[in-house]
């Protein structure tokens, strides 16, 4: 049996209308042809990660800014370190 893929969009749909109260959960299931497992595991995702629709660029550029060079210093050490090592087996090599 195959798994069904559904688009974020879709998902968002169904969790909103469902938190919206309109309709029983019932008439959502035959609506989209969703099971009721899948309909609250769409909401719990939701709602634990519905904060970061509101999160401020700034953080996110912030946050990515820092692990870029965070990065790159690692980078530079591992240089350093890989050209002493080269040139230490250069100077045993001869």
């Amino acid at each position: 049996m195959q798994n069904k893929t559904y688009t974020s969009s879709f998902k968002f749909k169904v969790v909103l209308e469902m938190l919206q109260g309109n309709c029983t959960v019932a008439e959502i299931i035959s609506k989209y042809q969703v099971s009721k497992s899948v309909i609250h595991k769409w909401k719990k995702q939701f709602l634990d990660n519905g904060a970061n629709i509101f999160k401020d660029k700034n953080q996110q550029d912030t946050k990515e800014n820092y692990d870029l060079e965070k990065l790159h210093a690692t980078i530079g050490k591992l240089k350093v370190e890989n050209d002493f090592l080269q040139n230490a087996w250069n100077k045993i090599k001869k």
